[in-house]
């Protein structure tokens, strides 16, 4: 016969990755001034016009438009970067929380290659806390870790803009609760 389970025997919290609007906001910002700059620059060199909105075949190529030249490869460079982060969707996953089999699963995805799939394992007799670590001031920090008995510290929430402090509270909380393990601040 089978085991049938409560609907509340598995939490799962899905953790948003690199698909951002502020990070699809500066990547295309990045981008457009990038190419600005390049175009600038390379309009110096062969002495003609690129950009239709400005007369840029003034610019005199050394020091000026070599400087804009560099900036703008740099520039598309890092775009590439971050537009590459965002479609491999760097940092989504998930945290599994699953009573019934008495394991939790933290996944993330990372980038291309040997380790793109991090995926950890603990059983949650290992579980000893869930802690919050919260910083306030210049660059505040609003954490939720999963603390094991062998002293391992493990990060649940995503990284990027800290979450509001009653969210990562409740959040927190409710993990704690419902691992049945006691919660505490850093």
């Amino acid at each position: 016969m089978k085991k049938v389970l409560p609907l509340h025997a598995v939490r799962k919290d899905v953790i948003l990755g690199s698909r951002r609007f502020s990070n699809y906001w500066w990547a295309s910002t990045i981008f457009i001034g990038a190419l600005g700059f390049l175009l600038a620059g390379l309009s110096s060199y062969f002495q003609t016009n690129l950009l239709p909105f400005t007369n840029l075949t003034e610019l005199i190529f050394i020091p000026q438009g070599i400087i804009m030249t560099f900036y703008g490869s740099v520039g598309l460079f890092l775009s590439a970067f971050l537009w590459l982060t965002i479609i491999w969707n760097i940092g989504a996953g998930y945290n599994e929380f699953n009573k019934s089999k008495g394991i939790i699963k933290i996944f993330r995805l990372g980038f291309p290659g040997k380790n793109r799939q991090i995926c950890l394992k603990f059983n949650i007799k290992e579980i000893k806390s869930i802690k919050i670590d919260i910083k306030e001031g210049l660059n505040p920090r609003r954490e939720i870790y999963l603390c094991t008995k062998d002293k391992r510290i493990i990060p649940l929430t995503r990284v990027g803009q800290p979450l509001l402090l009653s969210e990562v509270e409740e959040q927190a909380a409710e993990i704690a609760r419902f691992l049945d393990v006691v919660l505490e601040s850093a």
